[in-house]
Order: structure tokens, then C-alpha cells, then sequence
């Protein structure tokens, strides 16, 4: 790098020759230096290598100048956020610890599959214990998922994990952040947001991308405002402030405008034919997909009224909630106030209109206004009574236990529903030191619970000792005399002959292993070799589990990739023709990729022969013209 450079003999005055002058590369001014050493085709080693040659370059490359930090913002472009513009900072020292905690966590994801494989994964303590910046986990784990999605599915399948556990971690402490603010200074909406995105951590929600969303629906509302009444009050409203129309019949206004913007224009409607769809119930995909629950459309009802100053209030009426907007200075009695049913296109109700909703009277009781904590409760009851209403898939187990986490955050001591996440965690097997724990802060709150508490509590103990002594796991090989009936193997992508599915093979018994009570329940005595035959664990497409006799499937004619979420947990790869199993599943069927190989090129190798003979063919008939 400071190799001399030679020029050409000049002629001086008097006509002597002059010696030719020497130039290195470290005389030129360190900007040039700079903005040579900053060239996209040099990566970090080389700016190491350079560095090393002599002071100078050294002095050039030093940890809070340019070069590292354009090496840094080469490297990790999602950081930028994170640093503010021209910001002195130690950018080797960034980059040295950015690097470290990268291989740190690839190591990381890399075990937990030799360790969780056949249980549920339920912590990822040791990320956190890490004592990293978070932004750089985070970092790290997106970089893993961004990579060539065929390839490294089960290092993708745990880092999608510790990402979800490391975001859920994040909104909780926001949530309780939240909480504890001032009640006047909860908003419904910032509360919504944060149920969202924990049970979406994946998605990119934030609330100023749904507060952008309802800035544009504002002023589409004031537009249409603007031709009724020009000289409006809500119309000099500004965003960000707080303002109140007095007027009764000017807040009649907005709301007029705000119904035909949002149900005419915009079209948005209840629900009422997937009621029961979580999506109902996250304000991002309400904003999506123009439609709702009463809960999520009153919290998007209300906010927009407020922004253009009308106050409406939240109220918690059984089985269809509700807004209630106040037509007296001061209200309180029931019949003060008008009843504003956001599910049913904002049509405004009496107190006594509101109970022809559920059929039957109620007290006084239901039509007052709540605060925002239990509109949150309310939100996440409706998601908690969906996972349990669920398949019993991994998704409703997924949801069941995000909306326990969010309810027990914001009503810790909820005996009831504290017995139900001890009881869910004990029938997944997770977290039995937390069971015992949980279980015993209902012996504390509650002790009638004594009965359902002890046999947990025997249980869990069981489990913990159990754990203590694992079991090695099950090997089958396919060469085994009991086994000669199995015609299929892991990995292969198969079809039901009579459902139809989609599936890929990950575990198969030589007969069916299931209780009799399945068997009849299934109707497996039907089959014309009944439960006497190999039956197959299966990952399908729609994202179940399944357990499959042979005779109802067969090999793929065009193999596709299984969109399923845990196939990450069972194979690396998908391979244009089959899924090749990691060295967890292949440990437990040590012989069957082979012959999953000679399945595959019996099956397919041969049609694309063929289809390269007619495409030689083809041409040489064309050649031929």
C-alpha cells in the first residue's frame, strides 16, 4: 500500500535533468485516503490489513472515523436507525461487538434444536443472558431469516422463535409501562396497538403507522364536513391537539360525516359471517380489511371522534359493545345518553334499542363507561375464548397463550385464569418450574383451590423428575424385519388419495400406535387393512399435523414446498423434490434419506429425462425445418 511510486525526469531551467520524485500513497490528505478505503469492494479484513501496514494508514483507519463507520453501514444497514446522524462514535468497537454477538447467537440457534427437539421450545434465557444490545439479537436473527429460503430451515425455524420470545418480551415491559400510567392518560387505541402486536411480534405494527392511518381517515372526515358546514369548529383542529366541541348539534355533525365516511366511502362493516377470527380483533387488519368485532370497531369509532373533538365513551354492555355519547351537560343517568353501535355502521341506539341487541334486559350496570384497562381486558378476552375455542393446533395453543400472558399482565391475580395457564403449560410440557410457581400463587389467593392445585402439583413434580433422567430417543431403521411392510420415508411430499391434502412425512410406525378410541373415532376400522398397517406423521399444508395409514397416501406427482410452520423443526432443506431431514430426525431414521433419494429419482428423474428427450427432440425437428 505505501509502495513508492516512480515519475518521469523532468528538464529543470538550466537544463539538468532533475532526479525523478517519489510519491506514496500515504502522502496523499487523509479526505482522499478516506474516500479511497471507503470503495464498496473493500471488506472489513481488508481495512484490518491496511491498518496494519504503517502509522499513517493506521491514524486513517482509527475506530471513530470514517472508514469503520462506513464499513458498519456497509455491513448492517437496518442499525442506522439506532444511531443518530453524524454521531461521533467508536464504529470498530460497534462493529467487533456487532460481530461477536452475531456468531454468539448463531451458535445459540444452532444447539437449541439438539435440545428441544422433542419438546416444546418455551425460553430462550440464554439469548437474554447474553447481555447484548437487543437491536443487535434482533439484527442477527433477521439476517438468519432472510437468507435463501429453501435452505437452513431449521436454523431459520429457532431463530424465528427467539425473535418472537425477544419482541414479546419487549411489548410486555411497553404494556406494563403503560399500565401504570395515569388512567386519563391511557389511551384505547395505544392499548389496542400493543395487544396487536404482541400476539403479532412478527408483523411490523407500530402506532404511528396506525395513527398515519387514521390521520388520512380524519381528514377524509373533515372533507366531508367541510361541504356541510364550512365553518365547522373540528376543522381548525390540528393533529396532536386536544379539543372538545361544545356544541351538541355540531358534534352531531361529525358524527354524521364520520359515519359516511367510514361505512359508505370506506366501507368498513361487522363481521358478522368469521366472528370468530382473531383478525377481527388486531387494529392493524381491522384498518386492512375494513371490517371488525364491536370491541375493535368502537376503539377505532371513538379514537376518530376524538381527534375531531367529539368525547365518546366505552361501554362494557354484555355480548356487544358499545359507545355512548352524552346529549345533557352533564349525563348520568342512562337515558342521558345516546348509544353508538360501531358493528352495526354506527346506528345510534336508546338505552332500551340496546337491549333488543341480546334479546333480554339488563341493569343499570352495563351501560356505564369503563376505563381503558378494561376495554384491554375485554379485547383480550374475546382472543383467549378464540384459542380455546380452537383445533387444538399449534396456532390456538399459540394464541391461548398470548392472551393469557397480555390478561394475567394486566390482572395478575385472576384465579381463574391463572389455573388455566398452569393447566395449559402441564399439557405441553413447558415451563414446569413456572407451573409450580403459578400454582403456588393460587394456593395464595385462593385456597379452595387445594384439590385441582395438588394434582398439578404431583404431576409437575413427576415431570421435573422425569426430566431429570430422559429417555434415549427411538431409533427405527428400515432394515429391521418389523419394518418391511413401510414403503414410504421421511421427507418424501405426499398426497391423500381421499382428503386431498398436501403433506411431507416426518415419523412413521410400522402400525397404528393410536388408542382405541382414536381408532374407532376415525373410523380406521374401514380401511381395507384396518390399523394392521404403517402409519405416517404427517406436516400438511393448511398447517395440521396428521397421522395417515399408507394406503391412503401416495408419492406427489409435482412436489411443492409445505407451507407449515414447524417444518423448520424436522428438516433443513427443501430440495426442488423433497425435504431433507436435519441430524435430530435423521438420528431417528438413520437409514431413510437414502431412501428417500432412490424414491425420488424412481419417481421424478425419469419424467424429466423424458422431458429433455422431447425438448432434444423437439429442436432437432426445428433444425431439420
Amino acid at each position: 500500500m505505501a509502495t513508492s511510486v516512480a515519475g518521469e525526469g523532468q528538464l529543470s531551467l538550466n537544463g539538468i535533468v532533475s532526479e525523478p520524485q517519489t510519491k506514496k500513497l500515504t502522502d496523499l490528505p487523509t479526505e482522499l485516503l478516506e474516500y479511497i478505503l471507503c470503495f464498496p469492494v473493500l471488506k472489513h479484513v481488508d481495512i484490518c490489513n491496511v491498518s496494519c501496514c504503517c502509522k499513517r494508514l493506521h491514524d486513517v483507519c482509527h475506530g471513530r472515523g470514517k472508514v469503520w463507520g462506513h464499513q458498519y453501514k456497509l455491513r448492517w444497514p437496518r442499525l442506522q436507525r439506532f444511531y443518530r446522524q453524524n454521531e461521533s462514535c467508536d464504529w470498530l468497537r460497534e462493529y467487533k461487538t456487532r460481530h461477536r454477538v452475531g456468531i454468539q447467537i448463531r451458535r445459540t440457534v444452532e444447539s437449541i434444536s439438539k435440545r428441544f427437539f422433542t419438546e416444546v421450545v418455551n425460553s430462550f434465557a440464554e439469548i437474554e443472558s447474553l447481555g447484548m444490545p437487543e437491536h443487535f439479537c434482533e439484527d442477527e436473527l433477521l439476517f438468519i431469516l432472510n437468507t435463501d429460503k429453501r435452505k437452513s430451515l431449521t436454523l431459520k425455524y429457532y431463530a424465528k422463535k427467539i425473535l418472537y420470545f425477544l419482541r414479546q418480551q419487549n411489548i410486555l415491559r411497553s404494556l406494563k409501562t403503560f399500565l401504570e400510567q395515569p388512567a386519563e392518560q391511557q389511551s384505547a387505541l395505544e392499548g389496542a396497538v400493543l395487544v396487536d402486536q404482541y400476539c403479532n411480534p412478527l408483523a411490523d405494527v407500530t402506532l404511528d403507522s396506525i395513527s398515519a392511518q387514521l390521520d388520512e381517515i380524519t381528514e377524509k372526515v373533515k372533507k366531508m364536513l367541510r361541504l356541510k358546514n364550512p365553518s365547522h369548529p373540528s376543522l381548525r383542529i390540528a393533529q396532536g391537539d386536544c379539543f372538545v366541541v361544545e356544541d351538541f348539534e355540531l358534534q352531531r355533525q361529525v358524527l354524521c360525516a364520520l359515519n359516511s365516511v367510514l361505512y359508505e366511502q370506506l366501507q368498513y362493516k361487522g363481521n358478522e359471517f368469521d366472528y370468530y377470527n382473531p383478525l377481527n380483533s388486531y387494529i392493524h387488519q381491522v384498518l386492512l380489511r375494513h371490517t371488525g368485532i364491536p370491541i375493535s370497531l368502537s376503539v377505532l369509532y371513538m379514537t376518530l371522534a376524538q381527534r375531531l373533538g367529539v368525547q365518546l365513551e366505552p361501554v362494557n354492555f354484555p355480548n356487544h359493545f358499545l359507545l355512548r355519547w352524552c346529549q345533557k351537560p352533564r349525563g348520568e343517568d342512562i337515558y342521558d345518553f345516546v348509544y353508538i353501535d360501531a358493528f352495526g355502521r354506527g346506528k345510534q341506539l336508546t338505552a332500551k334499542e340496546c337491549e333488543y341487541l341480546i334479546g333480554h334486559q339488563v341493569t343499570a350496570d352495563y351501560y356505564s363507561a369503563i376505563s381503558t384497562t378494561e376495554v384491554l381486558l375485554r379485547m383480550v378476552g374475546n382472543l383467549l375464548n378464540i384459542g380455546k375455542r380452537g383445533e387444538g393446533n399449534e396456532k390456538s395453543y399459540q394464541l391461548l397463550r398470548d392472551s393469557l400472558d397480555l390478561y394475567l399482565t394486566i390482572n395478575p391475580d385472576n384465579v381463574q385464569y391463572l389455573l388455566l395457564q398452569a393447566r395449559l403449560y402441564f399439557h405441553l410440557g413447558i415451563w414446569p418450574e413456572k407451573v409450580l410457581d403459578i400454582l403456588q400463587h393460587i394456593q395464595a389467593l385462593d385456597p379452595s383451590q387445594h384439590g385441582a392445585v395438588g394434582y398439578l402439583v404431583q404431576h409437575t413434580l413427576e415431570h421435573i423428575q422425569h426430566k431429570k433422567h430422559p429417555v434415549a430417543p427411538e431409533v427405527k431403521k428400515r432394515s429391521a424385519p418389523e419394518h418391511k411392510e413401510v414403503q414410504y420415508s421421511v421427507g418424501l411430499i405426499m398426497k391423500h388419495k381421499r382428503s386431498g391434502y398436501n403433506c411431507v412425512i416426518y415419523g412413521w410406525d410400522p402400525k397404528c400406535t393410536m388408542s382405541q378410541e382414536w381408532i374407532t373415532t376415525m373410523r380406521v376400522h374401514q380401511l381395507s387393512k384396518g390399523a394392521n398397517q404403517p402409519f405416517y406423521n404427517v406436516l400438511v399444508q393448511d398447517g395440521t399435523c396428521r397421522y395417515a395409514a399408507q394406503e391412503n397416501l401416495e408419492p406427489h406427482s409435482a412436489p411443492l414446498e409445505i407451507g407449515h410452520p414447524e417444518v423448520g423443526r424436522y428438516f433443513s432443506e427443501f430440495s426442488d423434490t423433497h425435504y431433507i431431514a436435519n441430524e435430530e430426525l435423521q438420528t431417528r431414521y438413520p437409514e431413510d434419506m437414502d431412501v428417500t433419494l432412490d424414491t425420488v429419482r424412481e419417481l421424478y428423474m425419469q419424467k424429466t429425462l423424458n422431458y429433455e428427450n422431447v425438448y432434444i427432440n423437439k429442436l432437432s425437428f426445428n433444425s431439420k425445418m
